[in-house]
């Protein structure tokens, strides 16, 4: 047979070669998509590390707020306890207030023994409760503060700034930054800011 008559046809794969060139490229795609093991790895590094930081970022705010949640328990534990003993140093000190100096001069020993040994009574319970942080409110000569004073009454003093407390009726007692009990006090009023007449005019009267 001459080249001639060979036919353009009998060139043509045939099916069977056709399918397996396609399985072969298959093949040779799937394993270049094969991931890089060593880009894998870093990968998983990366996400375990970024795990590892939130979990010690999350113990590390679980440790302060279970140490500041610790500490106002001690802190203010005795809060309630503290209250109700702070009714009964006032009524010493009231106790101690009703009795006129004259009263005690001219009182007998034994008397005077009994009010000895109530004011060391009062004074030992101010100091257990100092002890115990229960520290009392800064409030004569200070300005007005709504948490830390209650106003019971104004007292017309141009010579004041306006707002400032002259007189207290009550002490008051704060534990750590709670206040246990306002002060009662009573704040001046007519004053300027510089404690000088709210209209400017001065009172020149002696």
């Amino acid at each position: 047979m001459n080249d001639e008559d060979t036919k353009p046809e009998d060139n043509k794969p045939t099916p069977e070669a056709a399918n397996d060139a396609a399985v072969d490229a298959k093949v040779e795609g799937a394993e270049n998509m094969t991931p890089d093991p060593v880009e894998t790895l870093k990968t998983e590094n990366s996400d375990l590390r970024d795990r590892l930081l939130r979990s010690a970022a999350e113990m590390e705010n679980l440790r302060k707020r279970t140490e500041r949640e610790i500490g106002d328990t001690r802190t203010y534990a005795i809060a309630g306890f503290a209250r109700d003993m702070l009714t009964a140093t006032d009524s010493l000190s009231r106790a101690l207030m009703m009795l006129p100096h004259e009263a005690r001069e001219a009182a007998d020993a034994t008397t005077k023994s009994l009010i000895e040994g109530i004011e060391m009574t009062e004074r030992e319970m101010q100091r257990l409760l100092a002890k115990h942080g229960v520290k009392p409110i800064d409030a004569e000569g200070q300005k007005f503060d709504p948490h830390k004073h209650q106003a019971m009454f104004e007292v017309p003093d141009p010579t004041r700034p306006e707002g400032t407390v002259v007189q207290v009726v009550q002490a008051g007692f704060a534990i750590g930054d709670r206040v246990l009990r306002p002060a009662m006090v009573g704040i001046a009023k007519g004053g300027g800011a510089n404690g000088q007449p709210a209209d400017g005019s001065i009172d020149k009267s002696v």
